[in-house]
């Protein structure tokens, strides 16, 4: 049977999406793995440390892609090239300004991040040298951001893709070879990832160069006071919404962690199982923000319809595989990724709350993606607090009953709150309904 039109073009999107989300993580894990045989576990502690510390910083800046995908999406459907190239100028130069405050400020963030890390000695020494040299590339970063929502917009997952490899294949490069030619241990190791973010911003500037006819634009366009009002309005809610979402992540691992270190390490092992699933759901939901954009700005009520139809179709199929894959090959998943028997055996008692993700998590992620591609982004950020105050409000409640199981049931119920939520929203208003 062939596929329609629809079905793929969701799987000419979202399968490169899923290629890039995949070695994207390959970056940190290149660099714990160098200093990982530089003899000293200090090595490894200052990369954990400095990887968190950039996680934290960049994580809220987020907007910088789902943004401008919604917005580029939306202009290319309508066929706006010149309102395609303003909001790649728009996010450029929002991701370079704040890129160079950061770098400005970086004395400041060290000292907070010495602080709330209370790190001391050699580990504070190496983790302030990978800092101090790695926050050159954030304007890099975030301006990578920007360009990837972009390129999402503009339906081209696979220049994401292609950027997100060569990322990976010049952070080995160059990271072996200052550290094991040169002996730059681990200032070798942070130059290598400074090099891999401007590399990889640099070469989507040429694909765009060369693949794109850009309309060129005066300052006046650009800062043209009712769109730039609009851009920093979509791009707010999706910070706060971010914040949320921080909120909560944070909050589980601090909860795990005054359980002790077995009940934070049996947490740490089956978020992984989430982390998976989430690699591969993204790129549905990528594919989600490219569509739904693109027939939003077209007017094309049928084809949106059509492709919401046909990206829940491809959600619960992947929602269902994961979950026969977790029930049947789970508990061997979990024994390849440590050899701690007590961590083993202890994570027995919740390993039903992993598996249950996919299902009730597929709903928020379909959705998200749709929701950006529609620029719908306060409903988003309504949808996220709803379901922040549910897994406090849960969480509180229960566990002094329930324990751990009080922690996975208050996320359980965060994932299916975000989706249902969004999901009435949709019901009560179309996309389309007041455009």
């Amino acid at each position: 049977m062939k596929l329609s039109s629809i079905h793929r073009e969701i799987l000419a999107l979202s399968i490169p999406s899923i290629i890039a989300n995949i070695t994207t993580p390959l970056l940190g894990i290149v660099d714990v793995a160098i200093v990982g045989n530089m003899g000293s576990a200090v090595y490894i502690a200052a990369i954990a440390i400095g990887s968190t510390i950039f996680n934290m910083l960049y994580w809220p800046f987020a907007f910088l892609r789902m943004g401008s995908s919604g917005m580029t999406a939306q202009a290319y459907g309508a066929k706006d090239n010149r309102q395609c190239s303003l909001v790649l100028y728009r996010s450029l130069i929002v991701a370079m300004m704040v890129g160079i405050l950061l770098i400005a400020l970086q004395y400041f963030i060290s000292q907070c991040a010495i602080f709330f890390m209370d790190i001391h000695d050699d580990t504070l020494r190496h983790s302030m040298k990978y800092f101090s040299i790695c926050i050159w590339g954030a304007p890099a970063m975030l301006g990578s951001y920007a360009l990837s929502g972009w390129f999402i917009g503009m339906q081209n997952s696979r220049a994401t893709m292609w950027i997100s490899i060569f990322i990976n294949l010049l952070n080995i490069t160059t990271s072996l070879s200052l550290v094991y030619i040169f002996n730059w241990d681990i200032a070798g190791v942070a130059t290598g990832t400074l090099v891999a973010q401007w590399g990889g911003f640099l070469l989507g500037l040429i694909i765009i160069k060369s693949k794109y006819q850009l309309i060129k634009s005066s300052f006046n366009d650009i800062l043209k006071r009712k769109e730039l009002k609009c851009f920093f309005s979509i791009n707010a809610h999706i910070f706060l919404r971010t914040l949320c979402l921080v909120a909560v992540t944070m909050w589980f691992t601090r909860a795990g962690a005054q359980q002790g270190n077995v009940i934070l390490a049996v947490n740490t092992l089956l978020m992984q199982l989430f982390m998976l699933f989430s690699y591969f759901m993204d790129g549905f939901a990528f594919a989600g923000e490219a569509l739904a954009g693109k027939y939003i700005g077209a007017k094309d009520g049928v084809k949106l319809k059509l492709s919401i139809k046909a990206l829940f179709k491809w959600g619960l199929a992947m929602a269902i595989l994961f979950t026969t894959i977790y029930l049947l090959g789970g508990p061997s998943f979990l024994s390849f990724l440590s050899s701690d028997t007590m961590v083993i055996n202890a994570s027995t008692d919740y390993f039903y709350w992993a598996v249950a993700i996919p299902l009730c998590g597929v709903m928020a992620f379909t959705w998200d993606g749709i929701f950006i591609g529609a620029t719908c982004t306060r409903d988003m950020l309504w949808s996220m607090a709803i379901a922040m105050l549910s897994f406090f409000t849960i969480y509180f409640a229960i566990t002094p009953i329930w324990g751990n199981h009080a922690l996975w049931l208050a996320f359980i119920c965060y994932l299916i709150i975000r989706g249902v939520v969004l999901n009435i929203i949709y019901q009560r208003r179309p996309l389309l309904s007041n455009r």
